[in-house]
């Protein structure tokens, strides 16, 4: 501090404060507060010996007991169905089984097929395109949207707010598309009798018009998600230190500087985790919504590989010519979950594994 006219003048808080030093301070601090019972093992010179897996087994069985049901549930129903990945080699007849029909000449001749079809390049860019709007639109929203619920101090506003948030993703995809094709409907359509009555305008079919797909996907995605994932961003919240925002606070430090030195780098593994996680499903948008919001006249840009999917697997009976498609997914978001989690290693050291 410099002493000006009489009067003690205190430093930015940007200049001298540093989130390292209040972290490594309260290290000291959470070190210094150890319990007594620890520095007694310490002194009578306790070893800690890693456990052995039968004494830790009976000892904790009960923890063992409650992953039966999950541990079975992930190999009954996604790892099981991976041996349906077969039939991508496979000439597959439903009356002959996946194992009873003759391998594919060339094994990679499916693969040839829809890497040669224009719709399933079509297909292939509209997913890439929608995905990586919802990406930079709907990825950073729920994160910003936790840090400005976590500043709010009214505890019924707050948890009215919360309460609202989270409803959307509770309902089921139909009733939402159901509630928008009302919305937007040309005859009866809140949004286009508005339109008619204050500026005059014919009514614009929304659902069916290409150039707002996309946008309306996006923003029922925003609509529907953004406060059930904000519950993760709030959970990594409420686990930072009170002392590093008093440290800040002594020091002078306000509300917005708090967020980007405190708030923001504490909670960054959190966001490079779902980051991975998102980047690992930009192939696999799945179809539902897609589907219901799908007609003939905006079948250039809602044509996606889980649509093209479904039509030439399910509709078409072509299974194996879906199953290489699938299977050609599958190993795509492996290839971005895989780099995502090495680059995010290497630039912040943070990552699924």
């Amino acid at each position: 501090m410099k002493e000006r006219g009489g009067r003690l003048h205190r430093p930015p808080f940007s200049k001298f404060f540093r989130p390292q030093a209040a972290a490594d301070c309260c290290a000291r601090r959470s070190v210094m507060l150890k319990p007594r019972e620890e520095n007694a093992m310490s002194k009578r010179g306790v070893e800690t010996r890693k456990e052995p897996f039968k004494s830790h087994f009976r000892r904790y069985w009960q923890l063992y007991a409650m992953m039966v049901l999950p541990v079975f549930y992930f190999i009954l129903f996604k790892y099981v169905p991976m041996f349906g990945n077969i039939l991508a080699f496979r000439r597959y007849r439903p009356a002959m089984g996946p194992y009873g029909t003759e391998w594919a000449r060339p094994w990679y001749r499916y693969f040839s097929l829809f890497l040669n079809d224009p719709a399933f390049w079509q297909a292939f860019c509209n997913t890439l395109i929608l995905s990586l709007l919802n990406l930079l639109i709907n990825f950073p929203i729920p994160i910003l949207f936790a840090i400005l619920l976590n500043e709010v101090q009214a505890v019924r506003f707050k948890k009215l707010v919360q309460t609202v948030s989270y409803m959307p993703r509770f309902i089921s995809t139909v009733v939402v598309i159901a509630i928008l094709s009302e919305m937007l409907s040309p005859s009866s359509g809140l949004i286009n009798t508005f339109l008619q009555r204050q500026f005059g305008m014919s009514p614009i079919y929304f659902m069916n018009e290409p150039q707002y797909f996309r946008t309306l996907y996006v923003l029922t995605d925003t609509w529907q998600y953004t406060g059930w994932t904000a519950i993760i961003y709030l959970a990594a919240i409420t686990g930072i230190s009170s002392d590093m925002f008093e440290a800040a606070t002594i020091d002078g430090a306000t509300r917005f500087q708090q967020i980007i030195y405190i708030t923001l780098p504490s909670i960054l593994p959190t966001i490079m985790v779902m980051f991975i996680l998102n980047v690992g499903r930009l192939l696999s948008l799945g179809f539902e919504k897609v589907l219901l919001m799908y007609t003939p006249s905006n079948s250039t840009v809602s044509d996606i590989l889980d649509t093209l999917v479904y039509r030439t697997g399910l509709a078409n009976q072509n299974y194996s010519y879906a199953t290489a498609i699938g299977l050609f997914s599958g190993v795509i978001g492996v290839i971005l979950v895989t780099s995502s989690n090495y680059m995010s290693r290497r630039l912040t050291g943070d990552s699924i594994y």
